[in-house]
């Protein structure tokens, strides 16, 4: 025992190891790799500027800020994709979710197909070409002829997803209009046709060189080309498919919503935070959604389009609060949700071309036309549009085209109200001394879209009716077409109740 406590006292004593304690600190550690990467990125800059003649324009960094710009706003427009899906299945009922947002979803995938292989060339392939473009098909960013019209030293690629976002935009539009009743096959097809062929068509009459172009109509970022065009196309969707159809007890069969007597039967939507927050993203896509359509980093211009899209917003959601205040004794969260939408629709043609004052009443405007327009498709013309997408996007895409020539401050600085004026851009409007000028190519512009848009729908919807069909069948919509199209349930294992 002895000498077992000799032996443990002879074991040697482990000594603490005390770690010397570095000459730098954790504040240089970092700065100084940051500083050695900013030496080098300095060096090379000045290499380049030692010979200029071997840099390429497209590598100058305004054009590579530029880039940026398009590419992070092309983004922000993306996710509006997003903000269409969860406003419109909140508007829907329960039993539908699963179809709309499958909808929302693959629709920019189809989209991005439509237009890689025949959308962009029809749309920009040939600014020469009053009809269409004929040059570009399956898009690869090779072609010099390719977005001549836009006047952009962006990459050619960068212009192609940045045009792209705003189509599946377009797609996108009528969507919440044929909503719960359409065959998934026949909302695929139409998706293709109309970005393949209708879409690009009108889109190259104004952006891409066309013939309205040539005659000085202006559509900033979109209210006619993207919303107009997609407000078309639910408005016949809607108007071929018919109305939805309940089952109320005491007939004991299905009847469609618009009673007889004239009177109709209120489906309302199933989740109103999912609606809301949709709606918020929207609001905040369209700051890319305007202002990305500079297609440059101009910070004044950049500036200015926010203001304004923000103010027509604002503007177009207090008129539809107030208004529905006033006629319902409540002020309804939808009618205020579509307001906000129907302000931005309508600033997006002028955003650039007017004053921040013109904006509060072009928005105003807005407000108030949503808000008697849903009730009148509803109540008169018979035509069931469950999200106010037609109301919205048509109705408040001609507003929005005819405030260009009535609001547009023009190129002459007595004219300018110090307001930013985006070039090239039109005559000043009828309010600010221009005449009817602009008005009238405008109002041509309109209508000459919404004939061509409208025709081609209706020529689409048909075909498509005739070969797969276009509705459900009656018990299948009664289910649900999470259930019959998709063989899914949205909700499984909550305790759901019809309203």
């Amino acid at each position: 025992m002895v000498k077992l406590d000799r032996i443990l006292e002879s074991k040697p004593k482990l000594k603490k190891l005390k770690c010397k304690k570095s000459w730098l600190s954790l504040n240089w550690k970092i700065c100084l790799p940051l500083a050695a990467i900013i030496v080098l990125i300095l060096n090379y800059a000045a290499v380049a500027q030692t010979s200029t003649s071997a840099v390429k324009p497209s590598l100058s960094l305004e054009v590579g800020v530029d880039t940026v710009w398009v590419l992070f706003t092309g983004c922000l427009v993306f996710f509006m994709n997003a903000g269409f899906a969860m406003l419109e299945t909140g508007l829907c009922r329960y039993k539908n979710a699963v179809n709309i947002l499958a909808q929302n979803f693959i629709v920019f995938a189809v989209a991005t197909v439509a237009f890689w292989v025949i959308g962009c060339a029809l749309m920009f392939g040939d600014n020469t070409n009053p009809l269409f473009g004929t040059k570009g098909w399956f898009f690869d960013g090779t072609d010099q002829q390719m977005f001549k019209s836009l006047k952009s030293d962006v990459p050619k690629s960068a212009l192609f997803f940045f045009e792209l976002v705003f189509a599946g935009i377009a797609a996108t539009i009528f969507t919440g209009a044929v909503a719960e009743r359409i065959k998934f096959i026949a909302f695929l097809t139409f998706s293709f046709l109309l970005i393949a062929i209708c879409y690009p068509i009108t889109g190259h009459w104004i952006w891409g060189g066309g013939w309205l172009s040539k005659l000085g109509f202006y559509d900033f970022a979109g209210s006619t080309v993207v919303h107009s065009v997609g407000g078309w196309a639910a408005l016949v969707g809607a108007w071929l498919l018919g109305p939805r159809l309940y089952k109320l007890e005491s007939y004991g069969a299905p009847i469609y919503r618009y009673l007889k007597n004239g009177s109709n039967i209120a489906m309302p939507g199933h989740n109103q935070s999912m609606a809301t927050l949709g709606s918020f993203i929207l609001w905040l896509g369209w700051f890319g959604f305007n202002a990305g359509s500079t297609l440059k980093a101009d910070p004044g211009a950049i500036a200015h389009i926010f203001l304004t899209t923000n103010m027509a917003g604002a503007t177009g959601g207090i008129a539809a609060t107030l208004i529905s205040w006033w006629r319902f004794g409540k002020p309804e969260l939808t009618m205020i949700l579509n307001g906000v939408l129907a302000g931005l629709v309508s600033i997006t043609a002028s955003s650039a071309f007017v004053t921040v004052r013109s904006a509060f009443w072009i928005g105003l405007i807005a407000g108030i036309l949503v808000f008697f327009s849903v009730l009148f498709i509803d109540a008169n013309l018979k035509i069931d549009d469950p999200v106010g997408a037609i109301s919205v996007h048509l109705v408040n895409g001609i507003w929005g085209t005819l405030a260009v020539g009535l609001f547009s401050v023009g190129i002459e600085d007595k004219l300018r109200n110090n307001a930013v004026q985006f070039a090239p851009g039109p005559k000043p409007g009828l309010f600010y001394g221009g005449g009817l000028e602009q008005l009238l190519i405008q109002l041509l512009g309109i209508i000459s879209v919404g004939i061509f848009t409208f025709v081609f729908s209706a020529l689409a919807w048909s075909a498509i009716q005739a070969t797969v069909g276009l509705r459900v069948s009656p018990q299948a919509e009664l289910d649900g077409l999470d259930i019959s199209e998709h063989d899914m349930d949205g909700y499984h294992g909550f305790e759901k109740k019809e309203v």
